[in-house]
């Protein structure tokens, strides 16, 4: 059995894994540079706490590195939908805070952008709205 990395064909494919690429790119930086991607979100770990490192490391590299990388090395309608309703819940939970925890900025404006548009690409391709 021979192993062929599935190169998108269609418009609709390229734009799911231009998303997948841009999750594995964002998790790739969680794993090999935690700290800096910390301060790009805006997040300070206390120095006394190693174990929020930690967690960007494992938790948050692990999440974007795994779906990100199964969706460009399976290239599957049902897990871009899977990519896109992560995004898509992601950007939920920034509304809620935004909405709820005082969260009302400008950066939380454009990052909410930011996720429905990289949830958006997915799920079109899966839902057949770009062919």
């Amino acid at each position: 059995m021979d192993f062929a990395l599935p190169w998108p064909t269609s418009q609709g494919e390229w734009l799911a894994w231009s998303s997948a690429v841009f999750t594995v790119l964002l998790g790739l930086l969680f794993f090999l540079a935690p700290s800096l991607a910390f301060r790009i979100l805006r997040l300070q770990p206390r120095p006394e706490k190693a174990a929020a490192i930690a967690e960007g490391r494992g938790r948050m590299s692990g999440f974007y590195l795994g779906v990100g990388l199964c969706c460009i090395l399976l290239a599957q309608p049902l897990v871009y939908m899977a990519l896109g309703f992560s995004w898509l819940f992601t950007a939920f939970g920034r509304l809620l805070s935004m909405m709820s925890d005082g969260a009302n900025t400008p950066f939380n404006w454009v990052s909410i952008v930011v996720e429905l548009v990289l949830a958006a690409l997915p799920l079109a391709f899966a839902f057949g709205f770009v062919p």
